[in-house]
């Protein structure tokens, strides 16, 4: 549960000895189109704060660049009818509101409201399809409401698990006896945990998460849950395993991680896509839209 972060340098040290030069070949292939479309719910206010951000692989020393020049992203709102979506149907347009972000937000210059009510995200009877045109390929994500459980406790501890420089923080929530449940934590600072109740199914459950790094006092610490389906679940996991694995600059990754994005591009029916059948075209990204709850504490 605990991601490192490691920092690799290139030290001169040795180098005034070397007569040859080394050319390193180094892995080159077409952009792909990075999706970051996590959409946190708060029940408790009237719209989803859409904010869905695009990006593109660079080379292996390039820096990765904002998508500025989509021709369309749309999020497309179904009604399920016994898990099938329904007739009834609305589409929210999305637009680049600050130039050059890569960040898009409902379009506010459009004729009617853009933003997503809260009201509409009923679990297990809606279908939300996000839709992107860019750079004449079609990309698609299809994803169900989520909902969450609110956060108990959270708490410090004095526990350490590899050094003194960390900082142990419990969590105290309970599971939802109701269904199979899978939940994303998320600690700050870029850390991440996924979890499912399967040894703690409609339980109160209590666990400590290190951070590697010990706080001031006065240090606020905010965590999220987030509700998960299996697929997001089992995303995240491998997304956070790869984090926390002992991988080098030059080291394969174990895998790519894909999402639940897909190249569509040539397909009419956005009900069945899931296997396009393009894996040299395909994007990277996760479209998914959970209810969140939050919780803080102060570092004394």
């Amino acid at each position: 549960m605990k991601k490192w972060l490691v920092i690799f340098g290139l030290g001169s040290l040795g180098l005034l000895a070397c007569e040859e030069v080394i050319e390193v070949e180094t892995p080159v292939e077409d952009p792909r189109l990075v999706v970051d479309a996590l959409l946190r719910v708060d029940t408790t206010q009237t719209y989803v704060p859409v904010e869905i951000k695009l990006s593109q692989t660079a080379g292996f020393f390039g820096e990765i660049e904002p998508v500025t020049d989509v021709d369309e992203i749309v999020i497309i709102v179904q009604e399920l009818d016994n898990g099938v979506p329904s007739g009834s149907t609305f589409t929210r347009s999305l637009a680049q509101v600050d130039p050059g972000s890569g960040v898009y937000v409902p379009d506010p210059n459009f004729d009617q409201d853009q933003r997503l009510p809260v009201s509409v995200l009923v679990e297990n009877e809606v279908m939300l399809t996000l839709v992107i045109t860019w750079r004449g390929r079609r990309y698609a994500a299809q994803t169900q409401y989520v909902p969450s459980v609110p956060i108990d406790a959270l708490g410090l501890g004095d526990g350490t698990l590899f050094g003194e420089d960390e900082t142990e923080l419990t969590v105290r929530f309970t599971d939802d006896p109701t269904r199979d449940n899978f939940y994303v934590f998320d600690f700050g600072f870029g850390n991440f945990l996924a979890s499912e109740d399967t040894f703690y199914k409609g339980q109160s459950f209590e666990f400590s998460y290190f951070y590697d790094q010990a706080f001031a006092p006065g240090t606020t610490l905010e965590v999220a849950i987030l509700g998960a389906d299996r697929t997001f679940f089992n995303y995240m996991d491998l997304l956070v395993e790869q984090a926390e694995g002992p991988q080098g600059p030059f080291q394969t990754p174990v895998a790519t991680v894909r999402g639940n994005v897909f190249d569509v591009t040539g397909i009419d029916n956005l009900n069945n896509f899931d296997n396009a059948g393009t894996p040299e075209v395909f994007p990277l990204g996760y479209f998914a839209v959970v209810q969140e709850f939050r919780d803080q504490i102060t570092i004394e």
